[in-house]
């Protein structure tokens, strides 16, 4: 199904049991983002939180896409399954050759339904220009914008859907770029390099124009989601948005621009961006990455008119440390987009994700049909070529009959590897907020070719029962201890039951036993010595020693640049996951901080938690990764 506006949505998540309402005062400044990643980091990804009363006229949502079964609702299906299955069978009806007449008079309702998801603009105005606010009187102070980590640099509008024109053709763009608020009536405007907002910015520099922009919040959240997805250049997102929710999207002309926005949002934030004006700092911004983004300078967005419905909501999104709202709508885009990229990319690829831990692009699992050797590089290349697949550092290929959510079956794949062999490494395009690039935007590539199971090859079949072996060291075992300099020393020969090594102290052991790696802890720039056997060695800062596996691995894809990080070291793959000290040798010039909330905001919400109406006491997930901060501030100092 789909929605007529946000709160429409809102009152099927409460009668759905996915939404809490908190009805006591709360503060946009930092208060909401600590109760929102409190609930985020819940199993399943605990429930939508509406807040009602915030210190403006106008509640606030957050966490609204939070959970695979929301992020469903949102998109008016049962499950994401059914979505790949709807969208693989329209693409099979859509492209399979036609032989007979009866067959292609067939495809006239498909094609009549099809024209049905086309955005349709409408005279007059709509719902989200039942107040009507310009000039000085429209002002962002109005809007209950959020500060959501205490280095930020100040408050952010968070879910924005941009609109913008391509100078050339007038063709629509939709995307999302986070908003810093600088005042009343002004913005940063958050557009990559890489993104289609910069590139219409582009156009109108060289033409020496202003460029019209207008910012819509709510309404259908199926709008969200289009304006997230990876849609190819010049093709609209709301064609998106039309076929997920079964009808065409309505649409009406801004007030001070001729740009078109959906009729039902919430508010509209009319503007512009001048490209002859000088850009302005921005940031930094505790990011998706799990870190902080740091300043660097964008456009200004100055704000002609503000327009709203007269009941409207204002929806947020708080991102940090995984795992967070937008992992879930990552999985949406897994789906969504498989079958086009079989269709047009690689008819071999089976099936894709990107695990939550990689933060949207830094790790992806892809199966394969393997039918000729090289045929994993060639499907690695191809999709680092690809759209925002571009941004992945690395990348695991997989046999097709591989499951590439059971994390039981990939490990005994990667167990099995011979990493010598079976590595494949490049150079590229990666994210600007990835940090751990002495060039931003660019750096290293890794794919592991997990796709050469037969006869003499070192790999298992993924459906044999693994080998067990001791989750510890056995006792009597000849310990290290960390040298004056910080570094690990020590050594230990022999194995332990099932052939696998046996670690001194100092490392640990609990992931040798299920994916071969043992890991070790020691200061930047210490040595740490690859023990005897050890196929795979992952080494982090003392201060990760308590982290899960699945903290270590968010750690080890943010925290590296595997050009300079990831080496051979006799017949084993040793990954450098330590904090890099900026400037020195290849490391990049400046290095941020982890995302965590100040203990003053903890220390309120902690105090305040009888109020909130939350049920049981939640405590925060920043007093546990505090320990990762290097310095104070946004960056190590």
């Amino acid at each position: 199904m789909s929605y007529n506006n946000l709160r429409e949505f809102i009152e099927r998540l409460e009668r759905e049991g996915e939404l809490v309402r908190v009805a006591a005062e709360v503060s946009p400044v930092e208060e909401i983002a600590e109760l929102t990643d409190r609930m985020a980091k819940q199993p399943g990804g605990g429930k939508a939180i509406l807040f009602e009363r915030t210190g403006t006229d106008f509640p606030v949502v957050t966490n609204l896409m939070g959970s695979e079964r929301r992020v469903a609702l949102a998109l008016g299906v049962e499950s994401l399954d059914g979505l790949t299955r709807r969208i693989d069978t329209l693409l099979h009806e859509v492209t399979t050759p036609k032989a007979t007449l009866w067959e292609k008079l067939r495809m006239l309702p498909l094609l009549g339904e099809m024209a049905r998801w086309m955005p349709r603009s409408r005279r007059g105005r709509g719902p989200c220009q039942e107040v009507v606010l310009r000039g000085e009187a429209a002002r962002l102070s109005l809007l209950p914008v959020l500060k959501c980590w205490p280095e930020d640099g100040g408050r952010f509008v968070t879910l924005p859907m941009v609109h913008t024109l391509d100078p050339d053709t007038g063709v629509r763009n939709v995307g999302m770029y986070r908003m810093q608020v600088f005042d009343d009536r002004t913005t940063g405007m958050h557009w990559h390099v890489h993104k289609t907002g910069a590139r219409h910015y582009d156009g109108y520099r060289r033409q020496g124009r202003r460029m019209p922009v207008a910012v819509a919040l709510g309404g259908d959240p199926v709008y969200a989601y289009a304006a997230t997805a990876p849609m190819p250049d010049n093709m609209d997102e709301y064609l998106l948005a039309g076929f997920l929710r079964r009808r065409p999207v309505k649409l009406v002309k801004c007030v001070t621009n001729d740009i078109y926005v959906p009729a039902d949002c919430d508010f509209v934030i009319e503007g512009y961006v001048d490209p002859a004006e000088e850009k302005a700092v921005e940031g930094p911004f505790g990011d998706h990455t799990g870190f902080y983004s740091l300043e660097d300078r964008y456009p200004l967005f100055h704000v002609t008119a503000l327009t709203r419905r007269r009941d409207a909501v204002y929806p947020a999104t708080v991102v940090g440390i995984p795992p967070q709202e937008d992992a879930c709508i990552a999985q949406a885009t897994e789906r969504i987009f498989l079958a086009p990229i079989r269709m047009a990319l690689q008819p071999e690829i089976r099936d894709m994700t990107m695990p939550e831990a990689g933060t949207a692009h830094n790790i992806a699992v892809v199966s394969i049909d393997s039918r000729y050797a090289g045929q994993a590089v060639k499907v690695a290349q191809s999709l680092w070529g690809a759209g925002q697949m571009m941004f992945n550092k690395y990348m695991l290929v997989v046999p097709a009959a591989t499951d590439v959510r059971d994390t039981d079956a990939l490990a005994r794949l990667v167990r099995n590897l011979d990493p010598l062999r079976d590595i494949v490494r490049s150079e590229g395009i990666l994210d600007v907020l990835d940090h751990a690039t002495a060039t931003p935007g660019f750096g290293g590539k890794i794919a592991l070719d997990a796709t050469a199971c037969g006869a003499g090859c070192g790999c298992v079949n993924p459906q044999e029962p693994a080998t067990r072996v001791p989750a510890d060291p056995p006792r009597g075992v000849e310990g290290v201890r960390p040298a004056a300099d910080g570094a690990i020393s020590g050594a230990c020969d022999g194995q332990g039951d099932g052939g696998q090594p046996l670690l001194p102290a100092g490392y640990r052991s609990d992931l040798l036993e299920k994916w071969g790696v043992a890991v070790a802890f020691a200061a930047p720039d210490a040595g740490v010595p690859v023990p005897p056997g050890v196929k795979y060695l992952a080494v982090f800062d003392p201060a990760a020693s308590e982290l899960t596996a699945a903290e270590l691995l968010w750690l080890a894809a943010a925290n590296t640049d595997p050009r300079r990080d990831v080496r051979t070291e006799g017949a084993a793959l040793v990954i450098d996951a330590r904090s890099k000290r900026p400037g020195a040798g290849e490391n990049p010039g400046r290095f941020p901080n982890v995302v965590t909330a100040s203990e003053a905001t903890v220390a309120l919400v902690d105090r305040r938690w009888p109020e909130y109406g939350l049920g049981a006491f939640v405590g925060s997930p920043s007093r546990r990764y505090r320990r990762l901060l290097l310095s104070d501030g946004a960056q190590w100092r």
